[in-house]
């Protein structure tokens, strides 16, 4: 099969993201077992994590969306023409970016009573003043998490991807290194206090990276005349307004699970973080590194040929990654959280919340890949109509299967949407190119589902061979988690190579490249 030119180097970049991110995600497995040992699953931690995901929202909305898919295709394209001007325009929305964050944590810590109570309305009176006050003490980490979000599109459009893929790594550091010492004097409280100096940590990280790349940003007075800063604002409104519908999604779940057994929104939360780490470590990765280069891409087909080999290497890693962390989730589980006040029911909850979402990792995976193609070709009505589908199917799904799946359903509900979502999605691409982008074909599915099949059944005989041992040392349970991991990336590779996959091509030729 014939592959892009541009292909190697996005995988090139893609796999530079991984690296990057695999320190971050490895350490914000090891921030979530310090909560978890220190707070377990109790109606703290729910307020906790209903506050964090209130003033966490800007992660989504600008990081991962808006003021990505708005300012990485417009400064790629000033940047092809001049460098001094691209960076111009990155000073100057700075700027107005500064200044709309600070208005949106001013009406966050206003309002953020009402914000709770839509949120977690089950909540008691005790658990909701608790949350209130969480919320308003760490909304001011929208600030950091925004000015992080506009220096990596910089440097990620400047063709720098390991560091702003590492500096999430220094934010979980910091909230590793203060949490025990302000949750020994503030109790949970002291939590978000390390939120907010990891969140300062992310931001300075790759700010001043910038002075390396000679491109730091600073806030300049922005020129109201200028066709490129009023061309990221026509766009990124539409995109905050399609983004800031699906923060709904963290929102359905916790709200429906205010209203179950306490501890539930803590169990979701903490199977999420797990999802998180090969959701970041491939899927963000991919899309990150995708989006620069589908901007840049000259013609219709050489688009389709490059979102067509990113979905397809979002799909070679995610898969197995999925299928792996699914047969092995309650002993993962046990091996990362099950210590301190971390009980048996967490521990089971947790595993069965964490294998029902990761049957929608692959869905996700397409999804998010495909929307940061509507992105670059400027489609915002489109990209708002495939959120505000998955959000609507994400709360159908949410309400339909609680009452027989409980916390379960809540688990399973967004990863239906989000794959018939990415569905949605392709359809509005292949109806702007108009042409076929082809990318699940016959051939494909029925190579992955070989390979997948080997898999499983080689995880299965390593378990049936070798049972995992709950009360063995902590060295020997990782010793197992490890084999298993090791054993299932050997026979995947070995698999995929012997059937001559395509993403074995890409990543020597995108290899190859960077050694040249």
């Amino acid at each position: 099969m014939q592959t892009d030119k541009n292909s190697p180097s996005m995988i090139r970049h893609a796999v530079m993201m991984m690296a990057g991110t695999l320190m971050s995600r490895v350490l914000g497995l090891a921030r979530e077992i310090l909560v978890a040992a220190y707070f377990g699953a109790t109606v703290s931690m729910d307020a906790f994590n209903v506050a964090y995901t209130l003033s966490n929202l800007a992660r989504q909305l600008l990081a991962e969306g808006a003021l990505s898919a708005a300012f990485v295709p417009v400064f790629s394209k000033v940047l092809n023409k001049s460098r001094e001007k691209a960076i111009s325009l990155a000073r100057q929305t700075m700027t107005v970016l500064l200044f709309a964050t600070c208005i949106v944590v001013g009406l966050g810590i206003y309002f953020a009573p009402a914000l709770v109570n839509i949120m977690a309305p089950g909540f008691d009176p005790s658990a909701h003043e608790l949350a209130v006050s969480m919320t308003r003490g760490m909304f001011p980490f929208l600030i950091f998490i925004s000015l992080e979000a506009l220096t990596m599109g910089e440097l990620n459009s400047l063709g720098s991807f390991f560091i702003p893929a590492l500096s999430p790594a220094f934010s979980n550091l910091v909230f590793i290194i203060t949490a025990p010492f302000f949750a020994a004097r503030f109790g949970v409280y002291g939590l978000a206090y390390s939120v907010l100096c990891g969140g300062f940590a992310h931001f300075i990280t790759q700010w001043l990276w910038g002075f390396k790349m000679k491109a730091v940003l600073y806030p300049t007075r922005p020129d109201i005349r200028d066709s490129n800063l009023k061309q990221i604002m026509k766009l990124f409104l539409p995109y905050a307004a399609g983004l800031s519908l699906n923060q709904v999604n963290p929102v359905i779940s916790r709200m429906l699970g205010s209203f179950l057994q306490e501890g539930s929104i803590s169990v979701l939360n903490y199977s999420n973080r797990i999802l998180q780490l090969p959701l970041g470590l491939f899927v963000i990765a991919i899309s990150q590194a995708v989006l620069p280069q589908l901007a840049r891409a000259k013609t219709d087909e050489e688009f389709s040929d490059m979102l067509r080999q990113a979905v397809r290497f979002a799909l070679f890693v995610v898969l197995p990654a999925s299928l792996g962390i699914i047969e092995i989730s309650h002993e993962f589980v046990h091996i990362i959280f099950v210590r301190g006040q971390f009980n048996e029911w967490a521990w089971n909850a947790t595993s069965s919340c964490l294998a029902l979402s990761m049957l929608g990792l692959p869905g996700m995976a397409c999804s998010t890949v495909v929307m940061r193609a509507l992105y670059a070709l400027s489609m915002p009505r489109e990209a708002f109509r495939v959120t505000l589908f998955s959000v609507l199917s994400t709360a159908f799904f949410s309400f339909v299967l609680i009452y027989p799946m409980s916390y379960n359903g809540l688990a399973l509900a967004p990863g239906i949407a989000f794959t018939l979502s990415g569905m949605l999605g392709i359809y509005y691409v292949k109806k702007k190119l108009n042409m076929s982008l082809s990318i699940i074909t016959k051939k494909f599915f029925w190579n992955y589902l070989t390979a997948l099949a080997v898999l499983d059944v080689s995880i299965m005989i390593f378990k049936f061979l070798l049972p995992y041992n709950p009360e063995a040392k902590l060295m020997i349970r990782s010793l197992w988690c490890l084999g298993v991991i090791t054993l299932s990336a050997l026979v995947y590779s070995s698999v995929t190579l012997k059937m001559k996959f395509n993403e074995w091509i890409l990543l020597k030729q995108a290899f190859k490249k960077e050694r040249a």
